[in-house]
């Protein structure tokens, strides 16, 4: 048995303000009540050892990294994210550019992004690296054109043309041509460079749609769930539809019989399918077996047909690729591999961040076969997970057993997400189920069951890697109390914390200074090119702000208390 129904429980996490829940990815400013990380109850031998508490409370610590001047602009810059009729692209022209850029640098700029070129954010990172927090590097500039000017100047389908509408959280990249692709693969390239120049552990962030054409991610994309669907459909003719996914496991001979009678071909012939991939050798075959069959994103089999579950009709499982779609993709993996091969160079670990829905399939394939060609020492590759996906833990799930199956390090980056309005949208539009979870505390479970999913694969075989990337402080709390429970120190670098610079600076501090690897996510980019960033960012706290005065009170606090001990002038010393 692959996975025990009862070994991995899952934890409802608090949830509180309406307005949290409508930002998943929103700093979690929830008064909750304190977590005790400390057992009482006698721990197996290998956990024995001191338990460590971080007090998120003690503003001293959180922000000693922080001169006095500092507190000021977060202060200001958070209480002008909580008004509506703030609008940068209005301030820029009523005062100009350079004054503008002025404006920009002493609030939101300053607070959000580190610097225009690698060379400027340097200062920065060194400075989060003595207090304990490591950097994510992400060159944040794009292409701020709207979905009327995409179209005009590039003739895009209206479906492909712009992907932002709904997304607050997170960048998408359109497609112009292969040169724009190149022009985006150097740009991964630089930050690959600078994150190794900038510390010994760094982190940098790419995204696939900026690296080729996003219909053959949504072509591959639509393979792999029409073939996983077919299984689905294969295990209910079993009776097995009502076990967990990885516990069902379609016996051969009735697969053949299944099959045969679909007119899919012969008995004999299908089974040459299995044997020749070495496959069902036990007599059965499991989804990551079925799986496997798809065995090369480059040598994608057209003849595999498999019957449409609507009309019973048989239809090839890939619409052929002209020789242009075939250069186009085979140029997008040799860009993703150039990346890899980089970041193993330069010594950085790669983040490949998640996308929508309608790509995810095809880009977690891809970051899987980079994870099995580069992560055979120690984790070089991170794939992300969005839990407020529904099937997140199913997901999760699979391909750590896949990463065991085949003695690779698995590492990965667990989000709440950040597609959340336009996916309802899209699924509505089109017709088709909608792939999030119902609310807040459904997203909240998932993550909390995904992310102990993990931890105990790495209590069990510290093979495998997370960063818990998220701004809600119970759900890093929760992380604690079960990295305590297991035994696993934060010294062992299995479990990482992140957060976005500017945002949530009484989490990630105190986890650094308590010797947590945490990391800060550090855009940076000429002023006037992170605009679309910074808007993000202002949308992104405004929703936070109007729900709590957590983090200002945290702020006005240690203002106050530097003040009132005299300390009027703060400049922070390492």
């Amino acid at each position: 048995m692959l996975v025990s129904p009862g070994r991995y429980r899952s934890t409802v996490a608090s949830a509180k303000s309406q307005e949290e829940r409508s930002q998943l990815e929103g700093c979690a400013v929830v008064e909750a009540e304190p977590v005790e990380l400390i057992s009482h109850t006698e721990a197996p031998p290998k956990a024995r050892r001191s338990h460590v508490k971080v007090d998120f409370d003690n503003t001293q610590e959180a922000y000693k990294s922080k001169g006095n001047i500092e507190l000021l602009r977060s202060l200001l810059v958070f209480r002008l994210c909580a008004i509506d009729v703030l609008l940068m692209e209005l301030t820029k022209k009523l005062f100009g550019q350079r004054i503008f850029e002025k404006m920009m640098k002493m609030t939101f700029y300053g607070q959000f992004v580190a610097g225009e070129d690698h060379n400027a954010i340097k200062p920065l990172i060194r400075k989060n690296r003595a207090f304990g927090v490591g950097a994510v590097l992400d060159y944040s500039v794009e292409e701020d054109l709207t979905q009327e000017e995409r179209e005009k100047k590039y003739k895009a389908h209206r479906q492909f043309g712009d992907r932002r509408g709904g997304v607050i959280s997170a960048r998408t990249y359109f497609y112009a041509d292969e040169a724009k692709c190149d022009t985006q693969m150097e740009t991964f390239l630089n930050c690959i460079k600078a994150s190794g120049g900038a510390s010994a552990d760094g982190f940098s962030a790419i995204k696939m749609t900026a690296l080729g054409r996003p219909q053959f991610l949504l072509q591959f994309s639509e393979v792999l769930v029409k073939w996983r669907r077919f299984f689905n459909f294969l295990a209910a003719q079993q009776g097995k539809s009502e076990m967990m996914l990885l516990e069902q496991k379609l016996e051969l001979d009735e697969l053949k019989e299944s099959l045969a009678k679909m007119g899919l071909g012969a008995k004999d012939d299908i089974g040459n399918w299995f044997s020749g991939e070495k496959l069902g050798l036990s007599g059965a075959i499991d989804l990551l077996d079925w799986n496997s069959l798809i065995n090369n994103t480059t040598k994608i089999s057209n003849l595999l047909m498999v019957p449409n579950l609507k009309t019973g009709q048989l239809e090839p499982l890939l619409k052929t690729f002209t020789a242009e779609e075939e250069s186009q993709m085979k140029r997008m993996l040799q860009r993703v591999d150039i990346l890899a091969n980089h970041a193993v160079e330069h010594g950085v670990r790669l983040m490949v961040d998640a996308e929508q829905t309608y790509f995810q399939p095809a880009i977690s394939r891809l970051t899987l076969e980079m994870q099995r060609k580069f992560n055979r020492e120690k984790p070089i590759i991170f794939n992300t997970y969005q839990c407020y996906l529904k099937e997140a833990y199913d997901n999760v799930t699979m391909d750590i057993e896949l990463s065991r199956r085949e003695g690779w390090y698995f590492g990965a980056k667990l989000v709440r997400g950040a597609y959340m309005y336009q996916e309802r949208d899209r699924a509505k539009e089109i017709g088709y189920e909608d792939p999030i979870n119902p609310d807040y505390e459904a997203t909240n479970r998932m993550y909390h069951k995904c992310l102990e999913y993990v931890l105990e694969e790495i209590d069990n075989s510290r093979k495998a890697n997370v960063m818990v990337a998220s701004h809600n402080e119970d759900t890093v709390k929760f992380t604690l109390e079960k990295m305590n429970e297991m035994g696993l120190s934060p010294t062992e670098n299995k479990v990482y914390f992140g957060q976005l610079l500017g945002m949530c600076d009484q989490i990630s501090f105190p986890l650094g200074q308590a010797g947590f690897p945490v990391y800060k996510y550090v855009p940076y980019g000429p002023v006037n090119e992170v605009i679309p960033y910074l808007s993000r960012r202002a949308q992104e706290n405004r929703g936070f702000m109007k729900g709590s005065q957590r983090e200002r009170s945290l702020l006005w606090r240690e203002l106050k208390r530097r003040l009132l001990s005299g300390q009027v002038v703060y400049r922070p010393s390492y």
